[in-house]
C-alpha cells in the first residue's frame, strides 16, 4: 500500500518508461516481500517482532535517504491525526497479512488482497458520488467470482483462516481512504515516513511482551522483509513521479505473478487448476477495470476526487 498525489502526474510527453520499469521492479520487491514474510510466519516468529524488525529498518531507511535532501520539512504533515490513524490501520494490515500467508500460499493470497483496488471502485461510487459503468460493476462482480473459485468454500481443505486475507481487504479499503486523503495535502516521501515510525510507534510497546530467542535465518529474513518493503515503496513512489497513475495501476497485477513465482521457488507450491482459474479471473477483472477507469482520467471524465481513489488504488501491496 503506496500513495502519490496527483501533483505529481507528469505531462503526456514525459518518456513513461521508467515509470513502467520502477513500478515493476517494485512489485519484485513486494512479492519477494511476501514470500519472505511467509518464510518468517512459518518459522513461528512472534507477529509483533517480525513487524517491529520491518519498521525499523523500512524508519531508519527512509530517514536516511529522504532527510538529507529534504530536511525537517519531511517531517511537516497537515494532519498528523490522520497519519497515526493511517499507521494503526497500517499495522493492522500488516499483522493480518502475516498471521494470513504462515497458513496460506503465498500466490493464492496476493490474489484475494488484490480486489481492494476493486472495491475501492464502490466506495467511489456511495462514498464520492461516482459514476460507475455497468462494465466496471461487472468487473467487480467478476473479481468476487474469482475469489470464491480460489477460496472453494465447500471444499474439504477449506478453514476459516483462509478468510483473513478477505479481513485484511477490509482494513485495507480503510487504509486507502486515508491514504487518498493524505496524498492531498502530504508530500509521498512524509507519508512513507509516519508509516514506518507510526508502525514502529506501536510495535515497540509491545515488543517487551512478544520477544523471545529465534534462530539466526528467521533474523535475516525479518531483516529482508524491511529491505524489501523499502525498497519497493521507494521504486513505487519513482514510478509515479515518472508516469501517470492511470498508465502505471494495471501493471500492480503483475505482483501477483511475482508471489506464484516466489511461492514456487522457495516452497515448491504450484497453484491447481482451480486456483489458477480463479487467480485468472481476479487479474482479468482487475486490469480491465483499473484500464476503464484510467481511460476515464486520461479523457479527463472524472472528478478530482474521483481520481484520488484511483491514486489510492497504487496503494494495494503494503501488507
Amino acid at each position: 500500500m503506496h500513495s502519490t498525489p496527483a501533483e505529481l502526474l507528469p505531462p503526456r510527453s514525459v518518456p513513461r518508461i521508467g515509470g513502467v520499469a520502477c513500478i515493476v521492479l517494485a512489485l519484485l520487491c513486494f512479492g519477494a516481500l511476501d514470500t519472505t514474510s511467509k518464510f518468517v510466519a512459518t518459522a513461528a516468529a512472534p507477529v509483533l517482532m517480525a513487524l517491529w524488525v520491518r519498521y525499523v529498518v523500512q524508519t531508519v531507511a527512509t530517514a536516511a535517504m529522504l532527510l538529507p535532501q529534504q530536511g525537517l520539512r519531511l517531517l511537516k504533515s497537515e494532519r498528523p491525526g490522520l497519519q497515526a490513524l493511517r499507521a494503526l490501520l497500517l499495522v493492522t494490515c500488516n499483522g493480518i497479512g502475516f498471521i494470513a500467508l504462515g497458513r496460506m500460499h503465498v500466490g493464492e493470497f496476493t490474489a484475494i488482497v488484490m480486489l481492494t483496488p476493486l472495491l475501492l471502485t464502490v466506495i467511489a461510487a456511495f462514498g464520492m458520488g461516482e459514476r460507475v459503468s455497468w462494465l466496471r460493476w461487472a468487473c467487480i462482480a467478476g473479481g468476487f467470482v474469482g475469489t470464491l473459485v480460489v477460496l472453494r468454500p465447500g471444499r474439504e481443505m477449506f478453514t476459516p483462516v483462509l478468510l483473513l486475507p478477505l479481513l485484511l481487504v477490509a482494513a485495507n479499503l480503510g487504509f486507502q481512504v486515508l491514504t487518498s486523503q493524505l496524498a492531498r495535502v502530504d508530500q509521498p516521501g512524509t507519508i512513507h515516513l509516519y508509516s514506518g515510525l507510526g508502525g514502529l510507534a506501536v510495535t515497540s510497546v509491545s515488543l517487551p511482551f512478544v520477544w523471545q530467542a529465534v534462530p539466526p535465518t528467521i533474523w535475516w529474513g525479518m531483516g529482508l522483509m524491511g529491505v524489501f518493503g523499502a525498497a519497493g515503496h521507494f521504486l513505487l513512489i519513482m514510478a509515479y513521479a515518472r508516469a501517470p497513475v492511470a498508465v502505471l495501476t494495471p501493471y500492480l497485477y503483475l505482483q501477483i505473478f511475482f508471489g506464484a513465482i516466489g511461492g514456487w521457488l522457495v516452497f515448491a507450491h504450484v497453484p491447481d487448476e482451480w486456483s489458477m482459474l480463479g487467480i485468472a479471473i481476479i487479474v482479468f477483472c482487475g486490469v480491465c477495470g483499473t484500464w476503464l477507469t484510467g481511460r476515464e482520467i486520461l479523457r479527463g471524465e472524472r472528478t478530482p476526487d474521483a481520481q484520488s481513489s484511483l491514486v489510492a488504488q497504487a496503494a494495494a501491496d503494503e501488507h
